[in-house]
Parts: structure tokens; C-alpha cells; sequence
């Protein structure tokens, strides 16, 4: 089941990010304290940007936020991985983005699991940068989804 976030939803979703990034250390930097996400999250991300989750059998999931034309975050459960639950929300979005001209991302050159993702979806890589106006300092690689891609 896909909806719209609530304020109740953020510790869960605080919890599922932390949990999708710890697997990604190898690859990407811790830069803030785990005890700021929630925080964050709560008084930053939920207020600014639309914020989705994915339920599974009455657990959050996964979770996207998007604002204007962006997918800011998307992140699914480590436990829920491969299930489905990213594609829907990230389904919902294009059904959403039809009139906005589309899609765009930023994802890390060395996530090779969500470069596949996304390219799998219609995603083409646009631009590479070497990281410096990421917070991370990590390569990263910005892609962008239109309706005629798709098809």
C-alpha cells in the first residue's frame, strides 16, 4: 500500500534510512550523527518535500520524497529490498510527473545496485561529478526520466 506520510510515520522512516545507508558504507560516508536523521527528517525533509511511504503487511517499508521534478530520497528497508515496494513508489512518482517534464535524481557512481535501478526504469545518466557539492564528497551521478523515455 502506497500513501502519503505522516508526522507518526518518521521514526520508522528514520529508522529505514539509517538502516539503507549503513549498507552503503562501503561506498558512501557517514556525515551526520545517527541520532540527527530524525530530527531532520521530522523538522526538515517532512515539512519541504511530498513524502510517500510503502507499506507491507502494516509495516513501513520504504519511503520517497519528492519536490518540484526531484526524487530527493528513495529508500527501501534493507529487509525489503527487491520486493517491489521502490518501484511502486517510484511508479507513483512518474504518474505524477507527466505535466512537470519529467523526473531528475541524484544517485552515487559506486550505488551500482540503484544505477541499475533506476536505468532499468527508464533513467538516463546525465551529468557525472567528482563529489565536491555532495556533503558526502562522493561521485555522483544525476539522472533524468521523461515520459517519451519510456516508452
Amino acid at each position: 500500500m502506497l500513501r502519503r506520510a505522516t508526522t507518526d510515520d518518521i521514526p520508522i522512516v528514520a529508522a529505514g534510512f539509517l538502516a539503507a545507508r549503513k549498507v552503503m558504507l562501503d561506498i558512501v560516508p557517514m556525515v551526520h550523527p545517527d541520532e540527527s536523521v530524525l530530527p531532520w527528517m521530522r523538522d526538515v525533509l517532512f515539512p519541504t518535500t511530498e513524502m510517500w511511504v510503502a507499506e507491507v503487511q502494516g509495516r513501513v517499508a520504504a519511503m520517497m520524497s519528492l519536490s518540484a521534478g526531484w526524487v530527493e530520497h528513495l529508500y527501501a528497508d534493507p529487509s525489503a529490498q527487491g520486493g517491489g515496494v521502490g518501484t511502486a513508489l517510484l511508479d507513483l512518482a512518474k504518474a505524477n510527473a507527466h505535466g512537470a517534464g519529467g523526473l531528475q535524481l541524484w544517485t552515487f557512481q559506486g550505488n551500482a545496485g540503484a544505477r541499475r535501478f533506476y536505468e532499468r526504469r527508464g533513467f538516463i545518466a546525465v551529468a557525472f561529478t567528482d563529489g565536491a557539492g555532495n556533503e558526502e564528497r562522493t561521485p555522483d551521478v544525476r539522472y533524468v526520466w521523461h515520459h517519451a523515455h519510456s516508452r
